[in-house]
């Protein structure tokens, strides 16, 4: 138990000190859509190499993973249109001064941004008391992967809440709540896998799993490439091979 909310915890405190450093020093957009970039590609490959490996070993089938699977990414697609609609979809934009015009426009909330990274961090923080759960230690690529993609959503979703008048003590306060509700759902993951069937197991993994790929694909890939330049291909490509290479250690 305590080990899931320490590495769920460990996972969740990039957004924050992402959120210190933009606060300290300025960063370039371009260097976090590149974080961003490598991010992405390590959280495909952990979910590829061990969210649906493993939950694939534990049913022996395919039937489960395909109901977790889409399952996840059709909640998150729904739930994301839904915080996107009130501002959330600028949580991961490193453009501080198009977020700046747009948040005088009334279009941006930093609530909805709030919200989005926590919709956010809970199927990646919840990956870990997966992993915990199947019988193995806690993942060393499935915690990387996490730490890498939550660095620049911090970075990104700071900027957004400042151009909206928010408060460092605010938004500081809103990263720890980030950090706490991201050990809180590694251990949930945990837990709800600790007693239940393999079937189940393998599609709560694959919902996990679906939940992710649908993340990254919405909101990471394209800011991503959109303050990365092409170079992201690159970057995104050793990002999944680090993941690769850390399942395989």
């Amino acid at each position: 138990m305590w080990e899931a909310i320490l590495w769920g915890a460990v996972a969740g405190s990039a957004s924050l000190i992402g959120a210190a450093l933009l606060m300290l020093v300025p960063v370039k957009k371009r260097i976090i859509g590149l974080i961003m970039a490598l991010g992405t590609g390590a959280l495909i490959g952990s979910t590829s190499y061990e969210l649906l490996e493993e939950a694939y070993e534990i049913s022996g089938g395919i039937q489960e993973e395909a109901i977790g699977f889409l399952g996840g990414a059709v909640v998150f697609t729904i739930l994301n249109a839904i915080i996107s609609r009130n501002g959330g979809k600028h949580r991961k934009r490193a453009d501080l001064h198009e977020i700046h015009k747009e948040e005088k426009k009334g279009s941006s909330s930093g609530l909805a941004i709030f919200a989005g990274t926590v919709m956010d961090a809970i199927p990646e923080s919840a990956m870990i008391g997966l992993s915990l759960a199947t019988g193995g230690g806690a993942s060393t690529a499935l915690i990387v992967s996490i730490f890498i993609s939550n660095f620049p959503e911090g970075l990104s979703s700071t900027a957004g809440m400042q151009s909206g008048g928010y408060s460092r003590k605010k938004i500081l306060f809103m990263w720890v709540a980030v950090l706490i509700i991201s050990a809180l759902s590694a251990l949930a993951g945990a837990v709800l896998l600790q007693d239940t069937s393999a079937s189940t197991k393998a599609i709560l993994n694959s919902f996990a799993g679906g939940a992710i790929i649908a993340m990254v694909a919405s909101t990471m890939a394209p800011e991503a490439y959109k303050e990365g330049g092409s170079i992201v291909g690159i970057v995104t490509a050793l990002g999944m091979f680090i993941a690769f290479s850390l399942a395989h250690v």
